[in-house]
């Protein structure tokens, strides 16, 4: 009992250290075809605030995160902000294309059918997964499941402004 209260904070400020540590950090370089066959890769973000986002079709909370990600797609794309939906290769191609379809996604979607961009940001397994990078392509922060939005749009705004 008490070797695992002293591993609860220790376990909680080496999270909070990880995440710190992917501040400023150069996003990992990548190149893939996107669903309407433009070629997306890491110097085409350069000048612009992105968010990538690693999702799929079946996770719950990707789903439920996908209105407000269009919302800020369509109230920030003005000013430089760009958002590229990476479907994790498990989730099938077409599955992939109907949501997007249907949903009228108006940013770009991926489908990472060989792991490979995943692979590039860390292994990405977990679901939804986002990074938001900077116009000099440096990650300024992680998100991992859900998140604070007031505390997303003030970050994505200073990211804009800087």
């Amino acid at each position: 009992m008490i070797l695992r209260l002293l591993l609860i904070p220790l376990l909680s400020l080496s999270l909070a250290a990880c995440s710190d540590a992917l501040s400023s950090t150069q996003a990992p370089d990548f190149s893939a075809q996107s669903l309407n066959g433009d070629t997306i890769s890491s110097e085409s973000l350069q000048g612009k605030v992105t968010l990538v986002k690693f999702w799929s079709t079946d996770c719950t909370t990707c789903v439920a995160q996908m209105p407000d990600n269009i919302d800020y797609y369509n109230q920030y794309n003005d000013q430089g902000f760009d958002i590229i939906a990476v479907a994790l290769k498990h989730d099938p191609l077409d599955y992939v294309r109907n949501f997007t379809e249907a949903r009228q996604l108006p940013f770009t979607v991926i489908s990472d059918k060989d792991g490979a961009i995943s692979e590039a940001f860390g292994d990405i397994r977990l679901t939804p997964t986002a990074f938001l990078i900077d116009k000099k392509g440096r990650v300024v922060k992680r998100y991992v499941g859900n998140y604070d939005k007031a505390a997303f749009i003030q970050t994505l705004e200073k990211a804009l402004a800087s």
